[in-house]
């Protein structure tokens, strides 16, 4: 067996071992502009995603089952656009198109797991807002911590093995017509445009059989908002009902926007050349609700902005105080 740079031969055809990713433009400028601008979306996100995450472990207030999920999402939009995200900066600065088979697998997989992992996380939020507005007297009974442990383990655990059939499904045949991938990254469209027949009628299949199982967790969870909502504009008190909608309304529009961003992931057309028109559909649906879904969590969230008003408080403070006690120690040394 015989190996070149980016193929190996067996038994009188030729496979692929690494892809290459295309860029939008050749252009030197283009492309460390298109790096810059990843670059501060990622930095968005992160800072966002883990200020989410340090108010919810650090602050007392919000030690509940709601924000135990919200912190689980946070950590999930972390993880999926760091799988994406720095190997394309990267490649954009030093002028690097390749990625190998293995890492691009790896993409896959993590790309794939996240986001079933988040859709599942949002069946469980979808149905602990239903049981705390709906029946909020047996709201302790029914979602204790125990059941709030169960159930992120189950989303986690979905979604791994999720995602390990859809990636062995779309890695188990060697790639033989091209090893051209026409985005910023192993982009499953594409993956899918350059596989085998077989690999493609195995993944049809498997997306139908998803489907059936999405669209009945998407008719549970708008059903459950559904009830949520008709509940709440009954309540009679309107501080009641307005903390009722402060809670809901950040996860139903982070529902919305996770349902479209896929959307435009699954029913948008697969490019066969690069271009700006192939690439801000992709960064919509990686970059956009990791950006955004810390920003969506305090903009009506009141008990989320009071949080980051007390640790930004509680640092303020505790820097003013570390100030004088240096100015006093100064002042005693001289």
């Amino acid at each position: 067996m015989g190996s070149m740079p980016y193929t190996q031969k067996m038994d009188n055809f030729t496979f692929f071992t690494e892809f290459l990713l295309m860029d939008v433009s050749s252009s030197r400028e283009l492309q460390l502009l298109q790096s810059l601008l990843f670059l501060l979306i990622y930095l968005g996100a992160l800072t966002g995603n883990l200020t989410t995450i340090t108010l919810i472990v650090t602050d007392n207030h919000l030690h509940s089952p709601m924000y135990f999920f919200i912190s689980n999402l946070s950590l999930i939009d972390l993880c999926s656009i760091s799988a994406i995200v720095p190997k394309s900066i990267v490649n954009s600065m030093t002028g690097r198109k390749t990625i190998s088979l293995r890492d691009c697998a790896a993409q896959v997989f993590l790309f794939i797991f996240l986001v079933c992992t988040e859709f599942a996380f949002l069946v469980v939020m979808a149905y602990d807002r239903y049981v705390a507005i709906c029946h909020p007297l047996h709201y302790g009974l029914i979602v204790t911590p125990r059941m709030c442990v169960q159930a992120a383990g189950g989303s986690w655990a979905s979604g791994l093995i999720y995602s390990a059939v859809h990636t062995c499904a779309m890695f188990r045949l060697p790639f033989t017509k091209t090893n051209v991938i026409q985005q910023f990254f192993c982009e499953i469209p594409q993956i899918l445009r350059i596989s085998s027949s077989d690999v493609q009628f195995s993944e049809l299949v498997i997306l139908i059989i998803s489907f059936c199982l999405v669209l009945a967790c998407l008719v549970f969870m708008l059903t459950s908002y559904i009830t949520v909502f008709s509940t709440v504009l009954k309540m009679h008190s309107m501080e009641a009902r307005n903390k009722a909608f402060s809670t809901c309304s950040p996860q139903l529009a982070i529902l919305f926007l996770f349902v479209i961003s896929e959307s435009v992931a699954l029913l948008g057309p697969t490019a066969n050349k690069a271009s700006l028109n192939n690439l801000l559909p992709a960064m919509f649906y990686t970059m956009l609700p990791p950006f955004t879904n810390p920003i969506i969590y305090s903009l009506r969230n009141r008990e989320m902005n009071s949080a980051l008003r007390r640790m930004l408080t509680k640092y303020s403070q505790f820097s003013v105080k570390d100030l004088l006690y240096k100015k006093v120690v100064k002042n005693n040394c001289i």
